[in-house]
């Protein structure tokens, strides 16, 4: 049977192996280890047995069954018949993986505007879209949808699912993982195929973003990850392509628990990922009532405010203003740090700008690697010029009072 196997000829009873048991799972009976029906088959205990008296076995039928499962699906989320951007930037990606893996990438869709759709994740790279046209996927209730999108994996058998890390993506993938036992990999930033076991390679921040862990799915399928919404560029449409559009019928397994009777409309302030413009604070502002001129110089020029990890941790700014991987990936047409060190988790969700103007008092701050204008000089001060100068009717880089240089 596969699971943990205890090689009792080799075992000593030592118990190092109960030390490093997180769930409990071991015992030592009769002068041997023993292992109950709560292992998770973590393998750490493998990793610290001395005498090499414990592995894993493996079921050879679930890895024969993995070469049955072919192609990579992106799930498509859409809201009142628009695509969600992130929809795109995984199609993309997706489209990547595809052609690395030599397979066919799918793109799984439905609601309103099926047709019209269908034709954008095509133009950017899809090769087929399963669409359903079902009223009662009209709603992005995950209860459904969880019935819907498992049905079609254990009907299709793709080898690798992708879904966007939104709150509905958050949501959805971890109930799909659930019905068709497997994996996923939450908020990945990094995907890519493994030259040699061709096994999806996902990474994705962990321990609070200190490092970065590749994960992958070596006995099940199909492999999934959710993917943050910015962190891989939509690719540009191209409609000479062509695509296969294949229409399918939803069978309800459930009844949803929760039943949808109105919608009410509240204001929505721009998310930062949508932003063109972001003014990006970080801990070099020195204290809290600075944040205040920060959020000033934004709104003179029509900027939305971003700031960094720790102003979000010591309570000076709301998360949803967070820029990160652990916070929001963005990818502006001009972004301006204020007292950004540059972090490589912030880096990284800052890859995308097109024009990074940075300024910090610290000439070998690591923000300054990726800047394209540098401004070396204390941030609070600047801002003040800044200020001062946009009320008196504008500003330019030439205004600011202390060196500049372009990268």
């Amino acid at each position: 049977m596969a699971g943990l196997v205890i090689d009792r000829e080799k075992c000593t009873g030592c118990g190092l192996c109960l030390k490093s048991c997180a769930v409990n799972a071991l015992s030592v009976k009769n002068g041997s280890a023993a292992v109950s029906d709560v292992c998770v088959m973590c393998g750490v205990c493998v990793d610290v047995c001395p005498f090499n008296a414990i592995l894993i076995e493996k079921k050879e039928a679930a890895e024969t069954e993995a070469f049955l499962y072919k192609d990579v699906w992106v799930f498509a989320e859409q809201s009142a018949g628009t695509l969600a951007s992130v929809s795109l930037e995984l199609t993309g990606e997706g489209r990547r993986l595809a052609d690395a893996r030599r397979c066919a990438l799918v793109a799984v869709l439905s609601g309103k505007n099926g047709q019209e759709n269908a034709k954008v994740l095509i133009a950017a790279g899809a090769d087929k879209v399963i669409f359903c046209p079902d009223e009662r996927l009209a709603e992005n209730n995950d209860e459904a949808y969880a019935d819907y999108v498992s049905s079609l994996i254990e009907k299709y058998k793709p080898e690798a699912v992708l879904f966007g890390a939104t709150k509905f993506g958050r949501s959805l993938a971890p109930r799909v993982a659930a019905r068709v036992k497997t994996g996923l990999t939450a908020d990945c930033t990094v995907l890519e195929i493994d030259p040699e076991t061709k096994l999806l390679r996902q990474t994705r921040p962990a321990f609070g973003g200190n490092l970065m862990a590749t994960i992958v799915c070596p006995a099940h399928r199909p492999q999934m990850a959710t993917v943050r919404p910015g962190i891989m560029a939509a690719p540009e449409p191209d409609f000479s392509r062509c695509g296969e559009l294949v229409e399918e019928t939803f069978f309800a397994r459930t009844v949803p628990a929760i039943e949808l009777l109105e919608k009410i409309k509240t204001d929505k302030t721009m998310s930062i990922a949508d932003a063109q413009i972001i003014v990006d604070a970080g801990r070099g502002i020195g204290n809290q009532k600075n944040l205040a001129l920060v959020k000033e110089f934004a709104d003179l020029i029509g900027a939305e405010l971003g700031c960094s990890r720790p102003l979000v941790d010591m309570g000076w700014c709301e998360y949803r203003h967070q820029v990160g991987q652990t916070g929001c990936s963005v990818a502006p047409k001009l972004l301006i740090t204020f007292g950004v060190s540059g972090a490589i988790q912030h880096l990284a969700g800052i890859a995308r700008a097109e024009k990074i103007i940075a300024v910090n008092s610290d000439p070998e701050a690591p923000i300054f690697g990726v800047a394209h204008y540098a401004v070396v000089g204390d941030c609070v001060e600047i801002l003040k010029e800044m200020i001062a100068a946009l009320k008196q009717g504008g500003a330019s880089l030439s205004k600011l009072p202390v060196p500049v240089f372009r990268k």
